[in-house]
């Protein structure tokens, strides 16, 4: 039996096939194949600033705060979800770039990060890392720790923009 996710990553596949105009100029294909690549433009975070325990929140102005409401009680759905446990920086940066361009057009996506236990003075490089990069991503519109009986302050919900 085929699950919804399979469902889903097959519609979204058809749905994103577009035909090309042969006749048009290649300018408007370098800007579609440029929107087609994962982001990579975001800077890394060699030294930790936030604790394991530490509940994050960010939004851009004008979201609505319902949004945000729903994203802290939990109340958005089934998501896509990625766990950085274990990753180096680089790779949880690239991780998250292929995984958000992959699920691009998902309204949220839930990233486990954990809280960095086994890190020194209590600071998680893994969370940091993933709350700066997060903060530079074009596509991400809020971000926040998740209840805790989705991981808590170890993972976030996120909020993406629609086909940036």
């Amino acid at each position: 039996m085929i699950d919804e996710s399979d469902k889903s990553l097959f519609r979204n596949a058809v749905e994103q096939q577009k035909t090309i105009d042969k006749d048009s100029n290649n300018k408007s294909h370098s800007v579609k194949n440029k929107l087609n690549k994962p982001f990579e433009d975001y800077k890394y975070l060699y030294e930790p600033n936030i604790t394991g325990s530490e509940p994050v929140i960010h939004f851009k102005l004008g979201l609505s705060p319902k949004i945000i409401k729903k994203m802290k009680q939990g109340n958005i759905g089934s998501t896509p979800s990625i766990d950085l446990h274990g990753h180096k920086i680089e790779e949880a940066c690239q991780s998250l770039s292929r995984f958000i361009h992959f699920h691009s057009n998902e309204r949220f996506i839930h990233i486990i990060h954990g809280k960095g236990y086994h890190s020194n003075n209590g600071l998680s490089i893994i969370k940091s890392q993933v709350v700066h990069y997060l903060k530079q991503h074009p596509q991400v519109l809020a971000f926040c720790s998740c209840p805790q009986d989705m991981g808590g302050t170890g993972a976030v919900f996120v909020h993406l923009r629609a086909d940036v």
